[in-house]
This record gives C-alpha cells, structure tokens and sequence, in this order.
C-alpha cells in the first residue's frame, strides 16, 4: 500500500488571499491550452491569430468554470443547490462536471464561432486536441483535494485517503489523469497531425472521453448522495457518458 501524502490545498497564502491547488491547476490547464493551441496554428497553418486564440481560451474557460459547476450541482447535488444556491460559487472547495463543462464550453464555442465567421465544428475540431492535458491538470486537483477517491481494494498501491475512512482505495484520480488526460492527448494530438473531414476530430474525442470516463467509473467511489444509480454499479459518470459515445460514433461515421 502506497501512502498518500496530506497535501495542504493551499498553495500560496497572502494574508486573507489564498489560492488553492485546485483553481491553480486550472489555471495551468488554460496556460497549456493556448500554448498548444498557438503551435498548432503555427504548426498546420491553420490561420487562426493570437488574438483569436486568446478569445477562444477566454470564452471556453468562461465555459468550463460556469458549465462545470452548474452541471455538477444539477446533476450530483441537486437537493444542496436548492437549499443553499450560493454554493455555486465555492469552486475552489471542489465539485466541477466534466459533462457540465462540456455543455458550457460548447454554448460558449459556438456563440465565438458566430462572432468570428467559422462554423462550429471548425472551432470544435482545433479545440479538441487542446482539451486532454487540462483534463489531466483538473485530476491532479482532484488528488490533492483527495477528493473523488476510487473504491476500497487491496492492490499494492491503493491508498488512504483521510477523508475517506481507513480503508484503501484506488488512486482513481491517478487513473483519470493517465487515461483521460495523457493516453487521450496523445490520441486526439496524433489523429488530428493528418487533415480530417470536418467534426471528425471532435468525434473521436468525444468516443475517447466517453469511453476512458466509463471505464474508469469501475474504480471510482461514487458520489455518496447518489450512490449507484441501478445494477449495483451504474453511476451518473457513466450515465453521462453513453450519450456521449453515441454521439462521437454518430458524428465520426457522418462525417468520416
């Protein structure tokens, strides 16, 4: 059994000012973004210009925060949210959708593609490859919050996560971050280095995210005012992500 080291979730304090690892990640996770984003651009001659890329990070991170954390208060923690609506702005306390996310960003993506004169799936297919390492520093968040802990096992390196008991538990954050994070990146980024047929890059990345976050669901501890939705191991992340899946699959052979 491996030892979690008890992370203090503050990174840096300046009297009343603190800054949490989580936000700070992603922060990170932004900052890559458009580092990727301009190489690409560069790279493929893609045309857009620093100042469109800018905007584009500007809009999705708006996205992100804002679709991300109504998304995890409807769908994980509903009941919380109508008692105490200002929850929504204690984001650095945890509790961000990814699925929530990804509605936000898509309404924020197509409101900049209008403004700019592309199409949607134009915006979507340059993002895509840019989406996984944030998702990565977002998990890594989630380890030093050590928060979303996976389910109790006896594998060697299972951990003890202090707010979860003294039982050992997958590292699932870990496993988020390797499948999600780096193992998506580099598919999306190596899939996308060859011209495809437009939203073809979009689809592969919702079919890679889907099926890396069911996947990974097995390991996880689900939400405990949820629990398993039914079977005795079907959980709201992999509720979620069907949808996903058939979609990415439906867009990919449309478009392929």
């Amino acid at each position: 059994m491996l030892t979690y080291p008890n992370f203090d979730p503050i990174a840096i304090s300046l009297g009343p000012v603190k800054i949490h690892w989580y936000g700070l990640m992603y922060l990170i996770g932004f900052i890559m973004a458009w580092l990727l984003a301009y190489w690409r651009s560069k790279h493929y001659k893609l045309g857009w210009t620093v100042d469109q890329i800018s905007d584009l990070i500007f809009y999705a991170a708006l996205g992100v925060i804002l679709g991300g954390r109504i998304g995890y208060m409807l769908f994980y923690n509903t009941q919380e949210l109508i008692h105490e609506p200002w929850i929504l702005l204690k984001i650095w306390e945890g509790g961000m959708s990814f699925h929530g996310g990804l509605i936000g960003v898509m309404i924020a993506t197509a409101l900049y593609a209008r403004k700019i004169g592309k199409t949607f799936l134009e915006v979507t297919d340059f993002a895509a490859p840019l989406v996984p390492l944030g998702l990565a520093a977002g998990r890594i968040g989630n380890f030093i919050n050590g928060e979303l802990w996976g389910r109790t096992t006896d594998v060697p390196w299972a951990m003890v996560f202090p707010s979860a008991g003294d039982q050992p538990r997958h590292p699932s954050q870990l496993y988020e971050f390797g499948l999600e994070g780096i193992c998506l990146f580099i598919l999306i980024w190596v899939y996308a280095s060859r011209p495809r047929n437009p939203g073809c890059i979009s689809a592969v990345f919702l079919m890679g995210y889907a099926l890396c976050r069911i996947i990974v669901e097995f390991f996880r501890e689900p939400d405990p005012q949820l629990g398993y939705l039914a079977f005795g191991w079907l959980t709201m992340g992999q509720l979620l992500s069907v949808p996903m899946l058939l979609f990415g699959f439906w867009l990919w052979w449309t478009r392929r």
